[in-house]
């Protein structure tokens, strides 16, 4: 009976409708430079992707499907009319498979810390193994070494410790504009948005030499909420299991209620928007406000 009921739930899938509007209203009129949107789904063993539409105001003279370097799907528009808004509208049906997020076995060299990866391996993994300047002023390797430490090394178990640590010790907070901060700057602060959070486990991750990697999307969140927001998270490269998500604003390892978008080594490359705009009247300085709206559903 056991084994029925753990194959059933193994077997589960979760279909998900998105709707996800992003408008930017400007106090003037502006050219728009060629934006990249990261707003496709991905698709892999985790997720599939149904179906996915992109609606944007003003009308784009061209567009261009692109994979990056990390494997992403981009879009990059081009426009040529000015205007005082830019409204980008996508809608998606996403199916998840992955209900169980430990379904692997680890290679048995890579059960403790730290990881001795094979060297054919370790120039891919290189970028996602630095720390970008993000690790702060010696708060980060302290933190990482002191759960080291408290786990023996055991590489999961590093994993999950240090996701709950930062779930119980950090106070969550909604910031919708920005940058990620620093590590270091989030930890002394005991508080960050979903990007700081994920910033700050990646960190740690990669200062006992595992790579990571920061993830946008979507998660499910509570159906009855009535504001829903876009999402980020820590991705580990992790022998025998690939990439493998942690989710430390939840305290969740990566199952099938988050949707992602893309992945990258740095984190500003996996901004869902990313262009610049000028103001048709030179000197005027631009102005901005952004809004947005999100619905994700069980369908």
């Amino acid at each position: 009976m056991y084994l029925w009921l753990k194959n059933k739930l193994e077997g589960r899938k979760v279909r998900y409708q998105i709707s996800h509007q992003t408008s930017y209203q400007y106090n003037q009129l502006v050219l728009l430079k060629p934006h990249v949107l990261r707003l496709r789904p991905r698709c892999d063993v985790g997720q599939k992707l149904h179906n996915f539409s992109l609606k944007i105001e003003p009308k784009t003279t061209r567009k261009s499907e692109i994979t990056d370097l990390d494997g992403n799907s981009n879009i990059k528009v081009w426009f040529e009319e000015a205007a005082k808004k830019l409204e980008i509208k996508m809608t998606a049906e996403v199916e998840t498979f992955r209900s169980n997020p430990f379904d692997f076995l680890l290679e048995s060299w890579a059960t403790k810390l730290p990881i001795d990866y094979p060297s054919s391996w370790r120039s891919q993994l290189q970028p996602y193994q630095q720390s970008y300047g993000m690790g702060g002023d010696g708060a980060i390797a302290e933190l990482a070494q002191d759960l080291y430490q408290q786990v023996e090394g055991d590489t999961i178990s590093f994993l999950t410790t240090l996701n709950q640590c930062l779930n119980e010790s950090c106070e969550y907070t909604i910031r919708h504009t920005g940058d990620a901060y620093p590590a270091g700057v989030t930890w002394r602060q005991k508080k960050g948005s979903c990007r700081d959070l994920a910033v700050l486990f990646i960190e740690v991750c990669r200062a006992v030499g595992l790579a990571a990697r920061f993830v946008s999307g979507y998660q499910e969140g509570d159906p009855e909420q009535d504001n829903q927001d876009l999402h980020a998270w820590a991705e580990v490269y992790l022998p025998g299991g690939g990439w493998r998500g942690y989710d430390p604003t939840l305290g969740l390892a990566v199952a099938d209620t988050h949707i992602a978008l893309v992945a990258s080594a740095i984190a500003s490359y996996a901004a869902p928007v990313e262009g610049a705009v000028t103001a048709v009247n030179k000197g005027k300085i631009v102005e901005s406000q952004l809004q947005f709206d999100l619905a994700i559903e069980r369908i």
